[in-house]
């Protein structure tokens, strides 16, 4: 348990080798942390507000923060030593990112700007100017070339990350752009916003190869398929939605949930898309045909939280009736109910070799279970509050989990160990109120 942070962690990653974790807090601190040791390497101080962001570098030797004290800090991630402070934002950072080769960071600021620094120097590369409200969410292509960044003033922007110019303003969205991301072949842009809609653009071009509308409702999930080729999204308004990612056509709207699908993923090959409903069922489709492959049903509340297997030959699906299922995604058959949980199942994942499977929970607690045999290997206890998020280290000799008790745990997912519980000082004086209950009971 890495105790440590006196207020709300914000942000939280795992290095590129899964050596290290840094967490990015309310109360102004980065932390870096033995991810095997569990120890505290370094507390880095400087932050004079809350820390929104954090990123490792690709190579894991630096790492970068944003915070609402409008500074862009970059840490030596060996060291902890602050290499540089990167001041020129007039509000909050709320979103960082290093470029692929690492020499570059880009932040997205409540500003209305973004900037692009050398990682290496320090020093202000460009500021890229144009949007006229904050800019909630930037990133890299592939290639380091060009970014991206969506904002709150409805449009997306995409800028040359050599110059700095300005190559495209991307309008039409009708509300707040939430989230931006690149392809992974880095020729098109994806957008989603507040008000329904997904956008599907050239990044060559600039232009809105299509505006993906259909839903009539909130857009909880969207996802690049693998290839890049298709986007499969996931709505308030009961849908699934597989578009063509290269046409903006709708390929199939996918019915069949007779409630809200909150969640969303294509399997590794791409062949098929899993949804989890309100609806306490989880659906397998075709993402070539859109036909509905299997129908699992099993679980007797919402269905929050769905995942493939590496192979893409199993399903993992955590609900809010306190279980995780394991299902054959051939089949549709369920191989096994993992009983375990006193309270609803938040998050669900697979190891990379799909040979384990991570859950965390409402009751504060973090299960690791066997996904061959079923079995409970371990229920790992030690947060105080509900446990919110969960995911495996590249190797899959570690779990990191963050809870609503503001604190990030590692456990050893061989020996199901608590690796450390790093707390400086108790919590005390929190006025947070419990969130999960409100949140799930609208579900």
């Amino acid at each position: 348990e890495l105790k440590g942070h006196t207020d709300s962690v914000w942000s939280v990653a795992f290095s590129p080798d899964g050596k290290q974790v840094v967490s990015g807090s309310e109360g102004k601190s980065v932390h870096i942390w033995d991810a095997f040791t569990g120890d505290l390497v370094k507390e880095l101080k400087g932050h004079t507000d809350s820390v929104l962001s954090v990123a490792f570098s690709p190579d894991g030797k630096q790492v970068v923060s944003g915070s609402s004290d409008e500074s862009v800090h970059i840490w030596d991630a060996l060291t902890g030593d602050l290499v540089k402070e990167l001041k020129g934002h007039t509000d909050s950072v709320l979103s960082v990112a290093f470029s692929p080769d690492g020499k570059q960071v880009v932040s997205g600021s409540h500003d209305k700007s973004v900037h692009i620094w050398d990682a290496l120097t320090g020093d202000l590369v460009k500021e890229l100017k144009g949007h006229t409200d904050s800019v909630w969410s930037v990133a890299f292509s592939p290639d380091g070339k060009q970014v991206v960044s969506g904002s709150h003033d409805k449009s997306v922007r995409i800028w040359d990350a050599l110059t700095g110019d300005l190559i495209k303003e991307l309008k039409g969205h009708t509300d707040s752009v939430c989230s931006v991301a690149f392809s992974p072949d880095g020729k098109q842009v994806v957008s989603g916003s507040h008000k329904k809609s997904v956008h599907i653009w050239d990044a060559l071009t600039g232009g809105l190869v299509k505006e993906l509308k259909g839903h009539t409702d909130s857009v909880w999930s969207v996802a690049f398929s693998p290839g890049g080729k298709q986007v499969v999204s996931g709505s308030h308004d009961k849908s699934v939605r597989i578009w063509d990612a290269l046409t903006g056509d709708l390929v199939k709207e996918l019915k069949g949930h007779t409630s809200s699908v909150w969640s969303v993923a294509f399997s590794l090959d791409g062949k098929q898309v899993v949804s989890g409903s309100g609806d306490k069922s989880v659906h397998i489709w075709d993402a070539l045909t859109g036909d509905l492959v299997k129908e699992l049903k099993g679980h007797t509340d919402s269905v929050l939280s769905v995942a493939f297997s590496p192979d893409g030959k199993q399903v993992v699906s955590g609900s809010n009736d306190k279980s995780v299922h394991i299902w054959d995604a051939l089949t549709g058959d369920l191989v096994n109910e993992l009983e375990g949980h006193t309270d609803s199942v938040l998050s669900v994942a697979f190891s990379s070799d799909g040979k384990q499977v991570v859950s965390g929970s409402n009751d504060k607690s973090v299960c690791i279970w066997d996904a061959l045999t079923g079995d409970l290997v371990n229920e790992l206890e030690g947060h105080t509050d509900s446990v919110w998020s969960v995911a495996f280290s590249p190797d899959g000799k570690q779990v990191v989990s963050g809870s609503h008790d503001k604190s990030v745990h590692i456990w050893d997912t061989m020996t199901g160990d608590l690796t450390k519980e790093l707390k400086k000082q108790s919590l005390e004086g929190s006025s947070d109120q419990p969130l999960v209950s409100k949140t799930i009971e609208t579900l």
